[in-house]
């Protein structure tokens, strides 16, 4: 019976990893367990400065391992024996060079302390250049390549990653045998791969960050790459042409594996996909609503029947991919570089002097001293939210744009910085948290906009992730700027919970991923409606929104 199987879903994000058991019939979480990445937590491997953001496969191996056997833990063994399979969703594009047997350079002696050998971090900006690069030479050809993706490639995707890194680094050129996508490698590691030609492919990550598309039957052909750079001449055969759905299995666990794990020698691994595809299939995605995975960025995400929308392609987005989310039907991507991100920047800037000076202070002890930062720190942003959630909206305020971390979409761009206008003697810091509070739901509308003028329209929001979960203030904001209510999701676990549903697909529990989504979804706790008395003031700020983020762009532009 499905209601006696379970399954584990496993969610890789920046800064952790977390796994959940859970009851294929129910939906009923189970067990769950974080790991935060240790070598991330230290600053490893990173500059900030220079944008650049890697992780150590390390962190990845040993937080699957903890987190799953911390779990099995609490679940106890009779739940262990009735594991059925795994799912893994990770963020992306997060790829990595690996040599013949499909291991990552980092995780070999020689290698193992440089940045260049290991994964590429979403946000890790370096190959703006690169990404330059592509986007003009698409332009030479009479096929736009570009075409599924928005029509603008990204410094934060696969190949202008890879063209960076083998320019950067000769040793890792020259060892590196492919460049393997974070989701697709842990299944391949799970399944015992030895082989990189056997790395199965999700065409979620493929059709997404690297220009696969089943119009060229594959990846552009080599000339395009060729001719871009010849570091990367003869690349593309080094990559499979083969690309699968989240729904199928990568294989069945290998007995090193379920060993190590204490499982079943049968449990099935399913195909891997990026954290906020698989999060909206755990938000439980309708046609059509444009199901926003509200984290450290967003990943605003949109599915639509292919016959409907076919032949319908929308500019500026990360890309359109049939089956990338719901096999069967065309899954689009967009979202913005900095969300949870920009709060965070902002209590950092606040709490500067608090950590930098409270701790040298001999008015009270040290012991003291740490207690008060731990409680500031604490109490910061929710004290922000209230205080902000008081002020009513003024048509000439405080304005902030969000690019902190560049632009994702609409119309990708890196190089984009943030900004704060019409500031005066009287904003204080409360003021600016609600600028930039309000920017961010002003660059949501943005994407919003954009799939409704190009002829795909957004019929409502759903919320995920912890931001959607933890603050009512910015969730009644996105509501009134968007003038539509927005519903959040009762799972405070959507990505997790959404692999373990494509885990129970992949084991053949259920048919469908829809079916596994309706018998495992756990609903919705909350809805935002928009304010009438605020909207008219919203949409006169969204203009001026708009203008100041021409200006500002005009100012950073390349020419």
């Amino acid at each position: 019976m499905i209601s006696d199987s379970f399954v584990i879903g496993v969610d890789y994000g920046t800064d952790s990893v977390r796994s959940v058991i859970v009851n294929a019939g129910t939906g009923e979480e189970v067990a769950a367990s974080v790991f935060y990445y240790p070598r991330w937590k230290e600053g490893k491997y990173c500059d900030p400065g220079k944008n650049q953001f890697r992780q150590h496969p390390l962190d990845y191996v040993e937080g699957l391992e903890q987190t799953i056997k911390n779990c099995l833990q609490q679940a106890g063994e009779q739940v262990a024996a009735k594991i059925r399979a795994i799912s893994v969703d990770t963020t992306g594009s997060t790829p990595v060079a690996v040599d013949k047997n499909g291991t990552p350079l980092a995780l070999l002696p020689e290698f193992s302390e440089n940045p260049n050998a290991m994964f590429v971090l979403w946000k890790d900006h370096t190959s703006v250049k690169e990404a330059a690069e592509i986007n003009a030479h698409a332009k030479n050809f009479d096929t736009n390549y570009l075409q599924f993706v928005g029509g603008i490639y990204s410094s934060e995707w696969f190949w202008a990653k890879l063209l960076h890194t083998f320019r950067a680094d000769e040793k890792v050129r020259n060892a590196c045998q492919s460049w393997v996508e974070h989701c697709d490698w842990i299944p391949f590691l799970l399944t015992g791969g030895q082989d990189v030609n056997q790395v199965k492919r999700g065409v979620c990550s493929a059709g997404h960050k690297s220009l696969w598309s089943e119009e060229y039957n594959g990846f552009p052909p080599d000339e395009f790459f060729a001719s871009l750079d010849p570091l990367l001449k003869g690349f593309t055969a080094k990559l499979p042409s083969d690309t699968y759905t989240a729904a199928e299995a990568a294989g069945t666990i290998s007995k090193e594996w379920a060993e190590r794990l204490g499982i079943p020698a049968d449990v099935v691994i399913g195909i891997g996909a990026f954290d906020a595809h698989m999060g909206a299939v755990g938000g439980q995605i309708e046609p059509y609503y444009l199901s926003k995975v509200m984290g450290t960025s967003t990943c605003d995400m949109l599915v639509a029947p292919s016959d409907e929308v076919k032949g319908t392609l929308v500019n500026g987005i990360c890309g359109q991919v049939n089956g990338s989310i719901i096999p069967g039907m065309i899954g689009m991507e967009a979202g913005q570089s900095a969300f949870g991100d920009a709060y965070a920047w902002f209590k950092n800037i606040l709490l500067w002097p608090v950590k930098n000076m409270l701790g040298q202070t001999t008015v009270v002890d040290s012991e003291t001293a740490s207690k008060l930062i731990a409680d500031i720190e604490k109490r910061i942003m929710p004290e922000l939210d209230r205080r902000a959630g008081e002020l009513e909206p003024e048509e000439h305020g405080e304005l902030a744009i969000e690019w902190l971390n560049g632009r994702r979409t609409p119309d990708a761009n890196q190089m984009l910085k943030g900004a704060f206008l019409g500031l005066d003697l009287g904003t204080d810091a409360i003021k600016m948290y609600r600028s930039l509070v309000e920017a961010t739901c002003f660059g949501a509308k943005k994407i919003v906009d954009r799939f409704n003028e190009q002829g795909v329209p957004v019929k409502g929001l759903i919320g995920l992730g912890g931001v959607a979960k933890k603050s009512p203030f910015i969730m009644q904001m996105m509501a009134d700027v968007m003038n539509m209510p927005i519903r959040i999701h009762k799972s405070e676990q959507t990505c997790a919970i959404g692999a373990a549903m494509f885990a129970a697909t992949a084991a053949g529990l259920y048919p469908k991923v829809e079916d596994a989504m309706n018998a495992m979804g756990q609903g919705f706790d909350k809805e935002y409606f928009p304010d009438p008395s605020r909207t008219e003031i919203y949409a006169k700020r969204y203009e001026r929104y708009s203008e100041a983020g021409a200006l500002v762009e005009n100012i950073f532009v390349e020419h």
